[in-house]
């Protein structure tokens, strides 16, 4: 099983260690000390988490798509040349980078510091883990 020390675990979900200290003093995350004495936290419970706080994707929209991958964010880039775009987000600890039409962007009419959200559909995704 996979554990995680308190610091690794919060820049996992984008939380402070203080906020994972708490879920697991309330048993909202499964915590033991290490035998170093540390305290970790399970990768399954994280996991768990995780899940409970992500958004739902129930939104008010009447369209429904395939796209599952939602990423909500400020906008922090736009370059313009010509005819493209590139579109940067922030989402949280992820940056999302798009390209796009000239005229897409002045239709979404999208600059910095707006709140946008990317969608992705992916043919290919790759996953990376440590070697251990």
């Amino acid at each position: 099983m996979t554990d995680f020390r308190i610091s690794e675990a919060a820049r996992l979900i984008g939380v402070s260690d203080d906020t994972v200290r708490r879920w697991a003093a309330d048993g909202l995350l499964d915590a033991r000390d290490d035998a170093s004495g540390r305290r970790i936290v399970s990768g399954a419970s994280l996991a768990r988490r995780a899940i409970e706080l992500a958004p739902t994707g129930d939104d008010d929209s009447p369209v429904r798509r395939s796209a599952r991958n939602r990423f909500t964010g400020i906008v922090t880039g736009v370059e313009r040349s010509g005819l493209v775009a590139q579109v940067s987000l922030q989402c949280g600890p992820n940056r999302v980078v798009s390209l796009m039409t000239s005229e897409a962007l002045d239709d979404l009419r999208i600059e910095v510091g707006s709140r946008a959200t990317a969608l992705v559909k992916a043919t290919t995704v790759i996953i990376e883990t440590e070697r251990r």
